[in-house]
């Protein structure tokens, strides 16, 4: 007999992207920012580092969404910080989904929506999407019919695709929460700031936040929810008392008051994501075109997986990605596999795509 709870017991660990612990690499894989975080974030961070550590950490983290709310016109009660964007997902399961109710999200996505659901006992089905990554509103009706929360990365991971607001709209549940992964919402070439959770009547919108990927802070774990008042107090109490440290407090106000150093540092992402998606095409790469700090990518005739391994030979990751999905589906079609690559330094890209060039020769 196991002593795991079956839910446990029967599901797949999700499997983080590679992380070497060497020197040497060039990480185009898992998405993180390749420029450091704003000065004012390590003259933070050194400062609370030698206050206070004895105590522990306001449990409401008030700088820290006083310093939020305003870039996205709302009051700090409209905030709530977690332990990363992950954290927040894990709460706001706990908070609505009952084991055995059902939540949802396009596939492909991010499949840690998946593992929460199973870590929470939930069920988990997929909505379908046509070759041009928009939804199938018709295949997805039944789904979100029955759908607890849906859950919508936008932009999306892999492909980088960014979905309308009306687009959202028609995958809102009636009887539950659609949730908006904006983790990389910041390289959309028009971010939002705030308005679905603002201008929903019904206070069932909640959009979520990381300080990983535009503020440079994927070492820092700090993430935050926005919605309705009456909503993010009802999270709350499902919420560790402490769950967000001082170190990562105080760095998170630093980052999020320095926005100059962030738009200077996302402008050069995106016009590095630009000489990326142009320069693939010419090695034999198709190009899905991206709102976020990555983009996806399809050989016409070589193999994903063998480039891939090429590459890393060479210590230069990217993410090799395999969905499991019957051929016969969009969007993905007889090719299930791909590449999804980070958005490095100009240097960095350089390098890489000299390197392909030269693996591409040999696959």
């Amino acid at each position: 007999m196991s002593l795991f709870r079956p839910q446990v017991d029967s599901m797949t660990a999700y499997i983080p992207g590679e992380q070497p612990q060497t020197a040497g690499w060039i990480k185009l894989n898992t998405n993180e920012n390749p420029y450091p975080p704003s000065p004012a974030v390590v003259e933070a961070i050194q400062k609370a580092a030698t206050t206070r550590l004895n105590m522990y950490p306001d449990p409401l983290s008030t700088k820290f969404r006083q310093a939020v709310a305003p870039l996205f016109h709302v009051d700090p009660d409209w905030v709530l910080p977690g332990n990363g964007s992950d954290e927040v997902l894990m709460m706001i399961l706990k908070t609505f989904v009952d084991p055995g109710e059902v939540i949802s999200f396009p596939y492909p996505s991010y499949i840690l929506y998946g593992t929460l659901a199973e870590i929470q006992g939930a069920r988990f089905e997929h909505l379908p999407l046509n070759s041009d990554w928009s939804f199938n509103t018709t295949a997805c009706q039944p789904v979100v019919d029955r759908s607890k929360i849906v859950f919508v990365p936008n932009p999306n991971s892999p492909s980088g695709n960014r979905w309308s607001d009306d687009e959202l709209s028609s995958v809102r549940p009636k009887k539950g929460i659609l949730l908006v992964d904006e983790a990389y919402g910041d390289f959309a070439d028009t971010p939002h700031q705030g308005e679905l959770v603002r201008n929903d009547a019904s206070k069932t919108t909640i959009v979520t936040r990381t300080l990983s990927k535009s503020y440079s802070l994927a070492g820092i774990r700090l993430g935050f929810a926005i919605a309705h008042p009456d909503v993010i107090a009802g999270i709350r109490k499902v919420k560790d008392s402490y769950n967000c440290d001082a170190i990562a407090l105080a760095a998170g106000v630093a980052a999020i008051t320095d926005q100059a150093y962030m738009h200077q540092t996302r402008a050069k992402i995106l016009a590095t994501r630009k000489r990326l998606a142009d320069a693939l095409p010419s090695l034999g790469f198709a190009v899905t075109p991206s709102q976020a700090n990555f983009v996806w990518t399809q050989h016409e005739s070589r193999q994903h997986k063998k480039i891939y391994e090429l590459l890393k030979d060479q210590k230069i990751l990217v993410r090799y990605m395999k969905f499991d999905r019957p051929e016969s589906e969009a969007p993905l079609g007889s090719t299930r596999d791909g590449l999804r690559i980070t958005i490095g330094t100009d240097e960095e890209i350089t390098q890489f795509l000299g390197t392909l060039k030269q693996v591409i020769s040999k696959v």
